[in-house]
């Protein structure tokens, strides 16, 4: 009967969390990979082809209402997707959490398909019912358990009816050529 392996020891895993890494991704590779992401339907980001677990998700900012965009992991889960709010084991949470509790209903990009969903952050124990298949499918969880105090939220998104979606970007004030540009 031999050890468990600890997950957090492979090659890959160490690597994409080595702080240098996690630096040029935050710093680099994280503002660009929802447009090459969107740009090509889903089948690529920053590091080459994508896998089912990486999608892209829009929401609208908590402060300026503009659309933010910030690519991310999930886990399939019972027809939903569950991302965890990680931002790499940081010290403060992700901006993007605090945006989808300010307004849960986003727009998500996965493979081949783009649609509208719900956002809705798990209680304590539904954490604890998916927690170990997160870090399952997302052994880099493990990494950034150890990083920081802070509980690392987990949402879960939940896709809409198309007639119950609201269109989640409408903005009814008018709006000049400059400022829809700079919105993206």
């Amino acid at each position: 009967m031999g050890a468990e392996r600890d997950p957090s020891r492979s090659f890959v895993v160490r690597l994409v969390t080595h702080p240098v890494t996690t630096w040029l991704i935050r710093t680099f590779v994280a503002p660009v990979d929802p447009f090459v992401f969107r740009a090509t339907n889903g089948r690529f980001f920053v590091f080459g082809p994508s896998s089912d677990a990486m999608l892209t998700l829009t929401m609208r900012g908590r402060r300026t209402g503009r659309r933010r965009s910030v690519h991310l992991t999930s886990v399939a889960h019972e027809g939903d997707r569950l991302l965890v709010a990680s931002a790499m084991g940081q010290a403060r949470h992700p901006a993007w959490r605090y945006n989808l509790e300010a307004d849960p209903e986003v727009e998500v990009q996965v493979r081949g398909r783009r649609y509208r969903a719900r956002a809705e952050r798990l209680s304590d124990e539904e954490k604890a019912r998916v927690w170990d298949v997160m870090k399952a499918q997302i052994p880099m969880i493990h990494v950034y358990e150890r990083r920081t105090d802070r509980d690392l939220c987990v949402f879960r998104l939940r896709e809409l009816d198309e007639r119950a979606a609201r269109d989640v970007f409408a903005d009814p004030s008018p709006r000049t050529c400059a400022s829809r540009i700079e919105d993206g």
